[in-house]
């Protein structure tokens, strides 16, 4: 599979299909058996530990219940990749924050805590802290797990305004048609651990892969029942 710059590639499935289990392998937190991962024909599965942790500067994690630290302000969370991979002074963190803040939507919000936050709040500031680091890799994991349809077409929305407006390589993990065929500029979609199908959000719709319309009728249904 090859992810698209500038674009939100998006991976489809049933639950255990494998797309967690994917994501975790790209981003060094499951070791691969065999197999290459490569960023920009970058090695990541040979590499030693301080050159990983020197590409994981390029990487932001959009993590499925945003995965805010609850014990420290929402300021502190989107400072805390800053903290940890710069030396720039605090004023300067400072800025950075406030900036990736705004730009998700949230003004005045640096003191409050994780649980003075509603869901769509709490995934916006998780946005605002992967983005922190200007990322070159995206990674968003169920981000609209647990909202209602406003709120996810809004968290959808920011993901893929910014990833043409930095340029980004963004992979999201979904079992939302809705989301897939809002963001999605490429779509793969996984079956029983292996790429059963890939192509575009126009071409989902019209496949003859019986597996992936079988999956996208079920998963409509659901959606259409859920509504109701």
């Amino acid at each position: 599979m090859t992810l698209e710059q500038g674009k939100c590639n998006v991976v489809i499935g049933q639950s255990g299909s494998g797309k967690t289990v994917l994501m975790k392998s790209i981003v060094g937190l499951l070791e691969v058996d065999a197999g290459e991962i490569l960023y920009d024909d970058r090695d990541f599965t040979r590499m030693g530990k301080r050159k990983k942790q020197m590409l994981r500067k390029e990487m932001g994690m959009l993590f499925q219940g945003g995965a805010l630290f609850d014990s420290i302000t929402i300021e502190e969370n989107v400072m805390f990749p800053l903290n940890m991979f710069t030396n720039d002074t605090y004023k300067s963190k400072l800025k950075r924050v406030d900036f990736c803040l705004e730009r998700v939507g949230l003004k005045k919000v640096n003191k409050l805590m994780t649980s003075e936050l509603s869901g769509g709040m709490r995934k916006r500031a998780a946005i605002a802290r992967a983005i922190a680091l200007s990322p070159k890799y995206l990674f968003c994991d169920e981000p609209n797990s647990g909202l209602d349809p406003k709120t996810a077409i809004r968290i959808d929305n920011l993901i893929s305004e910014i990833t043409k407006e930095y340029n980004i390589t963004t992979l999201v993990n979904s079992h939302d048609m809705n989301s897939v065929l809002e963001i999605g500029d490429k779509v793969v979609y996984i079956y029983q651990g292996c790429k059963c199908w890939e192509g575009t959000k126009e071409e989902v719709m019209h496949t003859d892969n019986e597996a992936l319309n079988n999956f996208v009728f079920a998963t409509k249904m659901a959606q259409q029942i859920k509504k109701i």
